[in-house]
């Protein structure tokens, strides 16, 4: 890493973007730097109350805005970003959720069509108690509460795609973007691969908390402020999306149906395995069976997410990941101005 700088950058309204690619960069990082960026909430906070349903206070495309793109020096394709979530606080007391029509899990879609009504549209609000770290549902139709823990994730960051595409922040993919696994929170380095000049880094779409599978397609809304340190790794690819914790590697496959998305992170993990460790490739396969964890990220957006997960305590010899990024990025943890 080149020294460290703290940048902080607030959009305007009409600075949101909604598309990863094609689009001029906002601002411009070294490796090293840290960023400290406002995020608007998925609604682009218009969902404030029962009253504001989403048919009716928004629109399509504008939906899921993120801060960006942020243009990192000298990254080329053929390198990987590596991007680490130092803090996600929310920037308001309160988040939303909803169900609307023709969206989540358990109703029909335009893409799986049944004759059955749409399910009715509805919003939660929910209180953000920072200093207690809970998070208030209020049942809509009892008056049963519980408090949940505060998670804070961050569900959509991305880097442009290749092709010189531009892809809405609607869909995840291989260049990251709507990813929505709660594994993206603080104290997590997320590894892109740069696909084109600059890489164009954004990030947003922010959630209090959510379940795994996002089931009904909308975690705790949230804006935040999300501070997030960036390395550049010089001449190394990346498929596919992939993070690193303290105690764990995980590869991320995006994909419809679910069981392509599932095959895809595994098959990254048990080659990842194989790099780490040196073990034989049927060994890691093997390994990985027995001992993986499989979150769902989502399994509402244009393409399904799947984590493909194992613990470092587990992986033999285990080699360097990305050359220490991890290491080096969390430390800044500890850096008073970071």
């Amino acid at each position: 890493m080149t020294g460290m700088e703290k940048i902080t950058y607030r959009p305007g309204g009409d600075e949101f973007a909604y598309v990863f690619g094609g689009r001029p960069p906002v601002a411009h990082l070294r490796s090293g730097d840290v960023v400290e960026v406002f995020t608007e909430d998925c609604f682009g906070g218009l969902v404030r109350g029962p009253e504001d349903l989403p048919s009716r206070v928004c629109r399509m495309p504008f939906l899921n805005p993120v801060s960006g793109p942020f243009f990192v020096a000298d990254a080329e394709p053929g390198d990987t970003l590596a991007v680490h979530i130092l803090d996600i606080t929310p920037a308001r007391d309160w988040g939303v959720s909803s169900t609307f029509p023709h969206f989540g899990a358990l109703t029909s879609t335009t893409h799986t069509a049944t004759l059955q009504p749409p399910l009715p549209e509805r919003v939660w609000v929910y209180g953000i108690d920072r200093q207690a770290g809970t998070v208030r549902f209020h049942a809509t139709a009892s008056d049963h509460t519980v408090d949940l823990p505060l998670d804070p994730m961050i569900g959509t960051i991305g880097v442009a795609p290749p092709g010189f595409e531009a892809r809405s922040t609607l869909v995840p993919d291989t260049h990251g973007g709507n990813l929505d696994t709660p594994e993206l929170r603080p104290g997590t380095t997320l590894y892109l691969g740069v696909n084109q000049p600059g890489a164009l880094l954004a990030l947003g779409d922010g959630h209090a908390r959510q379940g795994e599978g996002e089931a009904c397609g909308v975690g705790v809304e949230i804006a935040t402020v999300t501070t997030f340190a960036v390395e550049l790794i010089k001449g190394v690819s990346t498929a596919w999306p992939r993070l690193e914790t303290d105690a764990a590697v995980m590869s991320i496959g995006c994909a419809r149906p679910l069981e392509d998305a599932y095959r895809i992170a595994h098959h990254d993990l048990v080659g990842w395995t194989q790099e780490l460790t040196g073990l034989d490739a049927l060994d890691a396969y093997q390994l990985v069976s027995q001992a993986g964890r499989a979150p769902i990220g989502n399994v509402c957006d244009p393409n399904y997410t799947v984590l493909a997960a194992v613990d470092k305590a587990l992986l033999p010899r285990l080699g360097e990941v990305y050359g220490d990024a991890h290491r080096r990025l969390r430390q800044l943890a500890a850096t008073p101005d970071a």
